[in-house]
């Protein structure tokens, strides 16, 4: 049982010291904790999908990507394979984040529409974007004690960006749990009558801080979702424009942003 309190420890006490998103990412890049994860997306990345065997693939563990001073923050599952662990940045180069990225330009926390690729100019407005798991799982099933190793990567995460923090979004069952375990641990006391998980699921808590703070659930924009109508554009746009206000994110009208960047 040597090498499982390894796989559960080694993040843990690297991320315990971390005091910055830079040095975190940094060492989120190096990790090789879990050996299923490690394997296999670094087989997906020499293999590749015919449509990017021209592309060098990232193949190493995805961080997340927005500004250290986000009032919103984003979970979801995992990298896609042949999105954000080809790409190098969370929800990038597939069809979930076609989904979420065109949501968030929509309600004005994205510079543009699109996320095709790490260098696309694409930028996020007090909004960050991350995962529970940093590594593709096989099938987008992750297994439990893999949850557990990766944990300790968004405690950190976390704890560094609430300062400014007012509102969570999970993307789905597994980030939604992941969100409020990383509550929990980080000291957070949360109500005890919580809603289970569903679409538009949410509840309010007083941080340690005294600031009052949102978390709201949304169905992944996975393809499984998205294709069969369970989730659906306005569905999204819903959760999205919620989180978006109640972490009151003051960004400037698209047009604005715009000039101000040319």
């Amino acid at each position: 049982m040597e090498w499982l309190f390894s796989l559960r420890s080694k993040p843990r006490v690297i991320a315990k010291g971390v005091k910055s998103l830079k040095v975190l990412d940094k060492e989120i890049i190096k990790c090789s904790a879990c050996p299923r994860l490690t394997s296999w997306r670094q087989e997906v990345a020499i293999t590749k999908r015919a449509a990017y065997r021209n592309e060098d693939y990232w193949g190493k563990p995805v961080t997340g990507f927005g500004p250290s001073d986000s009032k919103l923050l984003i979970i979801g599952l995992a990298p896609g394979a042949h999105g954000a662990n080809r790409t190098g940045r969370v929800f990038t180069g597939d069809s979930s984040g076609d989904w979420l990225y065109r949501s968030l330009y929509k309600n004005g926390l994205a510079k543009i529409s699109t996320s095709l690729s790490s260098d696309d100019g694409q930028e996020l407005f007090e909004t960050r974007i991350t995962c529970a798991l940093r590594c593709a799982p096989p099938g987008n099933k992750p297994t439990t004690i893999e949850q557990q190793s990766c944990k300790s990567w968004l405690e950190a995460e976390m704890n560094l960006l609430m300062p400014t923090l007012r509102a969570f979004l999970p993307l789905g069952q597994i980030a939604w749990k992941a969100t409020i375990d990383a509550l929990l641990a980080l000291g957070e006391e949360l109500p005890r009558k919580r809603p289970k998980f569903g679409h538009g699921a949410s509840f309010n808590f007083l941080g340690r801080d005294g600031n009052t703070r949102l978390v709201i659930g949304s169905y992944h924009p996975s393809q499984q979702n998205t294709f069969t109508g369970k989730l659906t554009r306005s569905q999204l746009d819903s959760v999205v424009k919620k989180a978006g206000r109640f972490a009151h994110a003051e960004v400037a009208p698209v047009a604005q942003r715009q000039r101000q960047t040319t």
